[in-house]
Order: structure tokens, then sequence, then C-alpha cells
């Protein structure tokens, strides 16, 4: 247990338990309850300090569900590439990546999310995370009927970055991990950290015209 973790060691067993078991539940036949468990406790440390200690339980069952999610796109039969168009039987997945994982990737990851419909699995990473998602981008995405309430900042994981079938990194430089057989971007987009809001909103529409760019790539009808 890591000094600035707001629970005792029982009393965090106790906290994660429910979370524990609804992820050993949705995952069964896929992974061994132990390796939840281990993916939970870790991304609990993973997520130290947190900023608001009552959600913390919360956020640490949201990140080792979508770590676990993406492990298991590279086991079995998922594991196959279709093309550019994602695992066999799997939305493809893109992975956006920047610093602190609290504006650009978090911008781009909740528009994919909104324009995608579910077609589209997308998750948002930093190399060295902030403690929240700054305000102004919560704002400007409100603005566009995206409750963004849900996002935090979260740190990039192996089993993210092996999952996806595509990463955008966004300013995040040679910290961003290669590994063979993804698709990689690099997004040349401002940081909003410190801006207005209206060069946020610009931000913002800058990455959503790359992301419908994307989406109709990713989403094109193969032709016969």
């Amino acid at each position: 247990m890591t000094e600035s973790d707001p629970l005792r060691t029982l009393e965090r067993q106790n906290t994660l338990a429910a979370s524990q078991a609804s992820l050993v539940e949705e995952f069964s036949g896929v992974f061994a309850p132990e390796t939840v468990a281990r993916c939970l406790d870790d991304s609990y440390e993973r997520l130290l300090p947190a900023s608001i200690a009552a959600y913390l339980p919360l956020l640490a069952q949201r990140f080792a569900r979508e770590r676990l999610r993406a492990a298991a796109r590279t086991t079995g039969p998922a594991a196959a590439y279709v093309g550019d168009k994602g695992r066999a039987g799997w939305a493809p997945l893109v992975l956006f990546v920047c610093t602190a994982n609290s504006g650009r990737s978090q911008l781009a990851a909740a528009l994919v999310a909104h324009r995608a419909g579910g077609r589209v699995e997308v998750a948002s990473a930093g190399t060295s995370p902030a403690a929240v998602v700054q305000p102004e981008v919560v704002l400007v995405l409100g603005e566009l009927g995206i409750d963004a309430g849900e996002m935090f900042p979260k740190p990039l994981t192996d089993e993210v970055v092996a999952g996806a079938d595509v990463v955008v990194t966004m300013g995040c430089g040679d910290s961003c991990p290669v590994l063979p057989g993804r698709r990689y971007l690099d997004w040349g987009v401002e940081d909003p950290a410190g801006r207005d809001l209206a060069a946020v909103r610009r931000i913002r529409d800058d990455i959503d015209e790359r992301v419908g760019v994307l989406l109709d790539e990713l989403l094109a009808v193969p032709q016969p």
C-alpha cells in the first residue's frame, strides 16, 4: 500500500470487493479471477494519489475494465487482424495518447465515442497523467451535448497499447511506445492547457475534423 493511499489494506479490499466481483463475472471464461483481481488492484495503485478519494474505487474499476477489454483482444482468435478495420469479432480500438491525458486525448476520445455510436472502441491515456481533466475541455464538450462527467486521466499501460488497432499520439513525443502491427498517427494539435475558451473551442473543432476523417476510414464499407 502506498503512503498516499487513503484506505488501509483491509478497508481497500472490502471497498473493491463489489468491483472485483462485477469484473470477474464480466470476464468469466476469458481471465481467471486472480488475474482480474491483480489488474483491479494495480489499476487502483496506478491512479494514486487521487484528488477525490471517494471516487477512487469506481475509477479503478473503470480503468481495470478498459485494460482487461484491451487485453482480451490479444488472446485467442481475437488476436487476428482484419486489415486496418480491427480484429476479428471486435470493433476497431483507437487509443489516443498525450502527456497529461487531461486535454487533447480526452477531447479526441470523447468525440470518437460520440460520433462513432458504438462502432469504434476508444481509449485514452497519458504518459504523465494529470490529476483532473481540464475544466475548459469539459465545458466545450458539453457545448456539443457530450457529457464529460465520467472522464478522468489515466496512465498508459501495456495492455491498452497492445490491444489498440490505431494509436494516435498527440504531443507525447518519444515517450509514446511503438509496437509492431499497430497503425500510428501523430496529430499536431495545440495543447489546450492554459488557453482561453475561444482557443479551446478551436482546438476541439480541429480535433473533431481529424476524428471525422479517421472514422470515415475505419467505418468505410469495403467495396467488392
